[in-house]
């Protein structure tokens, strides 16, 4: 059977790139795929996977497209995107985002659908849903 590999990938902006790779590698898991400076350190594009997922970021620009996005703590903690990680353990990723002193919306807990999850928010204000409920077991 081929290697299953998401077809839609969420893509991000940062205003401190490299700190939000540093930061979802360490404290979500993800592992660098790719990672593209620019000469001045900021990030022209990046590729983090987790378990067969892929999230793509790069540095906040000053274009007519990145004009268009804002970090929800540049607009009030509004977002209008979520995302949610599957993860075998959401215990072990909830204490090293305690330990890495993240900002909780919702603390871990059982939910009623046969999930453990919690909700964080990364350091520019991005919620973050972790858990094991995953949609595609039960599909293999």
């Amino acid at each position: 059977m081929a290697e299953l590999r998401s077809t839609i990938i969420p893509a991000l902006r940062y205003r401190n790139a490299p700190a939000a790779i540093e930061w979802l590698c360490r404290v979500l898991g993800f592992a660098r795929h790719a990672v593209y400076e620019n000469p001045d350190g900021t990030i022209a594009h990046a590729e983090l996977t987790l378990n067969g997922g892929m999230i793509m970021l790069g540095s906040t620009k000053d274009d007519e497209y990145g004009s268009r996005f804002r970090s929800p703590d540049e607009a009030g903690e509004m977002e209008t995107r979520s995302a949610y990680v599957v993860v075998a353990d959401a215990d072990i990723v909830y204490a090293r985002a305690q330990a890495a002193g993240a900002a909780f919306l919702r603390p871990i807990q059982d939910m009623d659908y046969g999930s453990r999850e919690f909700t964080v928010m990364d350091p520019e204000g991005h919620s973050w849903s972790v858990g094991t409920y995953d949609p595609w077991k039960g599909q293999e």
